[in-house]
């Protein structure tokens, strides 16, 4: 297998390990995703899920593939909708999601990124999402995660020109949240990853339901959105936090 999911504690790791393709994506890898995620959704061990590659994060999707596998229009449906599952599982994912960026993450390994919710990159990070090199028209939800992270004018220079972006760049327009030395970002990801396990999960599934909320859309509360804040009022985690804070000790959540 290409993709390999460990769990060290409360913080899972999926790594795309394709070396020799510069971790290019596979119709095989993309279809395997949902159920990888699956797997972190429903270990309530897990807290935290890591997003990782090697020497690169991903070059994108296998071109190889696109002759045999998306030829033709039912083709190219059958590719593109394993591609957009294995996407939505990530950014429908309950728990936060963090990219660990290294070297190259173009096309589809900037998809995966973006369905990340945070984007840690290394100084030697290179983006670029290139569907108009490839007379394909980039999907929608991945589109508009582009614009959630960049914005429309940026996001229409990045799909318009499909140019590489160095990850200065990436920093400076919000593609990405940080970006550090090369032998640097492994440990200052599992820092952050460790920070948000330790924090209170009703506080941060809450957090990502109502941010994932605003970027879709909506402006006001609803009945789901009053329904979290009562879930963390009657929350054990709610009754620890105040406990903690009363008695100058760290939260045990």
């Amino acid at each position: 297998m290409t993709l390999r999911l460990d769990t060290a504690g409360p913080v899972a790791t999926l790594t795309i390990d394709r070396p020799a393709k510069r971790n290019a994506l596979s119709y095989e890898m993309w279809s395997a995703l949902p159920g990888l995620l699956a797997r972190v959704r429903d270990d309530d061990a897990v807290r935290v899920l890591v997003v990782r590659g090697g020497e690169h994060f991903s070059a994108g999707a296998d071109i190889s593939e696109f002759s045999a596998l998306r030829s033709g229009a039912d083709g190219a449906a059958r590719y593109s909708e394993a591609v957009h599952a294995g996407e939505r599982s990530i950014v429908t994912l309950g728990k936060p999601t963090i990219a660990a960026i290294t070297g190259f993450c173009i096309g589809g390994g900037c998809e995966v990124a973006l369905a990340c919710d945070l984007r840690l990159a290394a100084a030697d990070a290179r983006f670029g999402i290139t569907p108009a090199k490839l007379g394909i028209v980039y999907n929608f939800l991945s589109t508009r995660q582009l614009v959630d992270a960049v914005g429309p004018a940026w996001a229409k220079q990045i799909l318009f020109g499909g140019e590489i972006i160095d990850a200065a760049t990436a920093l400076r327009i919000g593609l990405v949240n940080e970006v550090h030395p090369v032998e640097e970002l492994g440990a200052r990801v599992a820092e952050l990853a460790g920070t948000i396990a330790s924090r209170a999960p009703v506080s941060v599934r809450g957090a990502k339901h109502i941010v994932n909320r605003i970027t879709e859309g909506h402006h006001d509360e609803d009945d789901a959105v009053r329904a979290l804040y009562d879930e963390a009022v009657h929350s054990a985690e709610y009754a620890e936090g105040v406990a903690a804070f009363l008695e100058k000790r760290p939260p045990r959540f």
